[in-house]
């Protein structure tokens, strides 16, 4: 099996029926894959092979479906950059996975400019010109080249969010990438012909996990190019939208839109939230309004889905377990252990250690030959990194990453435990906890907090929340109220990372 001639397949069964959305236009399966034939021989044409890597630079838009279906059709390695990126990030990235050519949007070519004498293996940077690039796909052969594809072959580089350095790329076979839609749609609802996915997301990155998927079962897919919380949310009625994946932070935006209970959202199946944990207070607020729609999701770039959780099991009353404080339940086709992190033991129920996976869409190393992924990777199991326990009905529980807990006096202090006792405060929109010099305890819990009314809520009065609900030698030393939102990573998350270098002087 290989994502190429299921996609192709799914062309011909539904090629008339409408496939994708983009940018004003509506074209039906047959008219996306002539497209994505015509890129693929494009590619071709500069002389690019099987296997190689084809590095990409793009918003989304219906040109980034093109080059999504044509890499694919070409037997192409897609190697995805990020937007927000540095340009260092760009050269590395192309660099490490010797990408031949990049595709680049108009708006985003100075980024690039001269890297095909700064990287040997760069011989192309294919500019996507506004005016010109229609004239320029149809110049190329619609005659699909039929290219062999391999189920073992590449189908995309990922690369990690660089937080212990420079990023990693994860290779995902065309088996692996079919693997993991399986297992992303599961738990879900079924895809039925002429659902639509709306991706606010890149398609390139997260979101194209669902992109295959909805594509080979014959559903629509919604891409959409720029996107403010209002305009989503009506996209979701006007759409009739049925599957969406949103980060904890877009969940907040969209929950601040005035008249959110009044929109038409009876078409949607599954609300998928995911690439970072969701505090209660906002999911709450957030059940109130989707409903049972709502799902979580838990993996890494290295290995996905480790948990997928609908709202009946997620927001749920269950004996022994509090689901709502959980990451949900362990995935059915995923092996989930909880080890201990210097010996790599598996752990009894409700003994906090690293949470570890044996997944199918999970990586065999990182790009370059290296097979133990950096220690992630250990006799088959993936090492995520991610501090917790697992109760005896099967819910996991993240405490925090191993790298961000905070030794204060001797003592443990994860910032997700102040994290989530801030975020219950209603003025508080965004919150993260970071370690702070301490000439008399070494680390101290430092709190920056995005709110809303800076009159309604004091530092003190967060202080004390956190006394009260934690202990006091868990309370922050102090907090930040701030008016605007914290800094993000470029697929959305905040960045606990870069918030901290801001006060790696600091001492209190």
């Amino acid at each position: 099996m290989n994502v190429t001639e299921k996609m192709r397949l799914s062309a011909r069964f539904h090629r008339d029926k409408l496939a994708v959305v983009a940018g004003g236009r509506r074209l039906t399966y047959d008219e996306v894959w002539q497209r994505g034939v015509r890129m693929a021989n494009a590619l071709i044409s500069l002389g690019l092979e099987p296997g190689d890597r084809v590095g990409s630079l793009e918003d989304n838009s219906l040109e980034a479906v093109d080059f999504f279906l044509g890499a694919a059709i070409a037997n192409l390695v897609r190697v995805p950059l990020y937007a927000r990126n540095a340009q260092a990030s760009h050269e590395h990235m192309l660099a490490h996975t010797g990408c031949r050519a990049v595709v680049v949007s108009e708006q985003y070519a100075p980024e690039l400019e001269g890297f095909t004498e700064t990287i040997p293996s760069l011989e192309h940077i294919v500019v996507r010109n506004v005016d010109g690039y229609e004239e320029w796909l149809a110049s190329h052969s619609d005659v699909d080249p039929m290219t062999r594809v391999e189920a073992d072959d590449g189908f995309m580089i990922r690369h990690t969010a660089g937080t212990t350095g420079k990023s990693k790329g994860v290779l995902f076979t065309h088996w692996q990438w079919l693997a993991v839609g399986r297992d992303w749609f599961f738990p879900q609802p079924p895809i039925e012909v002429g659902d639509v996915c709306m991706h606010l997301a890149p398609i390139s990155h997260a979101s194209g996990y669902q992109f295959v998927p909805i594509f080979i079962m014959g559903g629509v897919n919604l891409v959409v190019e720029n996107f403010t919380s209002e305009s989503a949310l009506d996209l979701m009625g006007t759409e009739r939208v049925a599957y969406c994946f949103l980060a904890p932070t877009m969940v907040g935006d969209a929950l601040q839109s005035p008249g959110l209970e009044d929109r038409d959202f009876s078409s949607l199946k599954v609300l998928l939230i995911g690439a970072a944990p969701i505090a209660v207070p906002v999911l709450k607020r957030a059940y109130d309004v989707w409903g049972d729609t709502l799902c979580q999701l838990y993996g890494q770039t290295e290995g996905a889905p480790g948990l997928i959780t609908m709202a009946r099991d997620w927001i749920a009353d269950v004996p022994g377990s509090e689901p709502l404080k959980s990451l949900g339940k362990v995935h059915p086709y995923v092996d989930l252990e909880i080890r201990d992190p210097d010996t790599y033991e598996e752990l009894p129920y409700g003994k906090q250690g690293e949470i570890c996976m044996r997944i199918d869409g999970m990586m065999t190393g990182y790009w370059g030959g290296d097979t133990q992924g950096g220690s992630k990777l250990v006799d088959g199991w993936l090492h995520t990194n991610d501090m917790g326990y697992m109760d005896e009905n099967g819910y996991v529980y993240l405490h925090d990453r191993k790298d961000d807990m905070i030794i204060s006096g001797g003592f443990n202090i994860w910032p997700m435990e102040l994290e989530n006792v801030a975020a219950a405060h209603p003025a508080v929109l965004e919150v993260v906890v970071i370690a702070v010099a301490n000439e008399r305890f070494g680390q101290s819990p430092y709190m920056i907090c995005y709110v809303n009314d800076r009159e309604a809520v004091t530092e003190q009065e967060l202080i004390t929340m956190c006394a009260d609900e934690l202990g006091s030698y868990k309370k922050p030393i102090a907090v930040e109220l701030r008016t605007e939102p914290l800094q993000r990573t470029p697929v959305g998350k905040i960045s606990r990372k870069l918030i901290r270098e801001s006060y790696l002087d600091r001492s209190f």
